[in-house]
């Protein structure tokens, strides 16, 4: 049986007839998550998780039509049996369930098996056929535990203190920014540009606690922010905005730090390898435990990984689709301030 097929619009269940985050214009999209590669205008209906529905209104309008459900809540689209449940990649994201006659297909969208005690923990779902993300499917990248990360950005806080420094992390504004916050909580007055700012008040709307944090003016010489620190998008690496920040080292929190030297990132002073995607292990104790006989991958290392399926005895195919064209994968994003 099929569930699922792919087509241009995205990834579509002809039995139910809606899309899983489609990147064109159709009636019916239930959403994963809200990074822009898998939330995007123009359907002329939504569903998502109840955490999700704040962050589409932030980034997409009030105007849209919306359902959201809880994790588990189970919904009949067409004779489709429809839930979402925890992926672990950011605030609201949802593996997408569905069950037809027996038969179970999960999208998982983008996930993380780590707890990094803002999202939603991931929850392992069982299923006939699996459609798994590769983002960082290669053996190379393994995370440090939360724990030993935070203390990490912690220490090089304190050591940009000692040397009279402010602290300037370079992270998304959707996942990555809420991490920095939490890891460096209690050591240093936190700043935010404007895009991180809007969308924080998504997590103040479901009851989600961050740390203290202001909005930084970045329009002038921000003195109030020296040795302080600052938390903006990757849109901003080597722009002015960084440069008016007194005295600013810079760190880049992002998965492909794990590579020691990446070239892009060379005029950053330090890097951490901080992602809301599962690394080689994650992925594959996520495949194997999820028991599926056919397994679809999408985005990133897609042939490396699929074949590694293949050689293991899991059945696996590769999905050309257009995630990951923003979020991790480039680093870059809409920054929406005029000010910047």
């Amino acid at each position: 049986m099929k569930l699922i097929t792919f087509t241009k619009k995205g990834i579509y269940c002809p039995q139910g007839k809606f899309y899983i985050d489609p990147w064109r214009p159709v009636d019916m999209a239930v959403i994963t998550h809200g990074h822009a590669d898998h939330a995007r205008w123009g359907m002329k209906k939504y569903l998502c998780h109840h955490f999700t529905k704040p962050i589409l209104y932030q980034r997409i309008g009030t105007d849209i039509e919306c359902q959201s459900v809880e994790y588990g809540e189970k919904i009949n689209i067409n004779g489709v049996n429809v839930s979402l449940h925890p992926a672990g990649h950011i605030i609201g994201s949802a593996q997408i369930r569905l069950e037809y006659k027996g038969f179970v297909t999960v999208v998982s969208g983008d996930y993380k098996v780590q707890n990094d005690g803002l999202s939603t923990p991931f929850e392992l779902v069982r299923c006939n056929e699996f459609v798994t993300e590769s983002t960082f499917g290669l053996p190379i990248y393994n995370w440090l535990e939360v724990d030993d990360l935070n203390r990490k950005l912690q220490n090089w806080v304190l050591k940009n203190q000692e040397n009279s420094k402010t602290s300037v992390f370079i992270g998304y504004s959707l996942g990555k920014a809420q991490r920095i916050m939490k890891a460096v909580e209690g050591i240093g007055k936190i700043y935010v540009h404007y895009s991180i700012g809007k969308l924080n008040e998504a997590f103040e709307a479901v009851g989600i606690a961050l740390p203290e944090y202001t909005i930084g003016d970045f329009r002038e010489h921000p003195k109030e922010m020296e040795h302080e620190i600052v938390i903006v998008p990757p849109a901003l690496l080597d722009s002015n905005i960084i440069k008016k920040i007194p005295d600013p080292a810079t760190a880049i929190c992002s998965g492909w730090m794990q590579v020691r030297g990446a070239r892009r990132w060379r005029s950053a002073d330090a890097g951490f390898a901080m992602s809301d995607h599962a690394d080689w292990k994650g992925l594959l104790q996520t495949v194997k435990a999820t028991e599926a006989e056919l397994v679809h991958v999408t985005h990133g290392q897609t042939e490396i990984f699929s074949k590694y399926l293949n050689e293991i005895g899991i059945k696996a195919d590769v999905i050309e689709t257009l995630f990951g064209e923003d979020e991790e994968v480039s680093e870059q994003e809409t920054i929406e301030n005029p000010e910047s």
